[in-house]
């Protein structure tokens, strides 16, 4: 089985306000959080890797963003699940 975002902070669609937030992806299985990445698409299209830290679920990941300017953003993730399958996806909200 494949590693499934479930929830996402900020949600998906949602706006948030800047400059800085939280952010925090469930998944729906153990994932690796050492062999995980996320990064952060910006409004200007460069691209900011996020340094993570494991949720408190096995399932969970989580950063923090700062000095994000206002606009289109996406998170951008690729897990490996414990299964050994990678999953990636991506994550679109508004920064205000």
């Amino acid at each position: 089985m494949h590693a499934v975002l479930v929830s996402s902070s900020p949600a998906k669609d949602s706006a948030v306000s800047g400059p800085d937030f939280a952010i925090a992806l469930q998944f729906n299985e153990r994932i690796d959080a050492h062999r995980s990445r996320v990064a952060l698409l910006l409004p200007d299209h460069r691209t900011q890797p996020l340094t993570l830290t494991a949720g408190n679920a096995p399932g969970a990941l989580e950063s923090s963003a700062h000095a994000v300017p206002s606009g289109s953003c996406r998170i951008q993730w690729q897990v490996l699940a414990a299964d050994g399958h990678i999953t990636r996806g991506e994550v679109p909200f508004t920064v205000r």
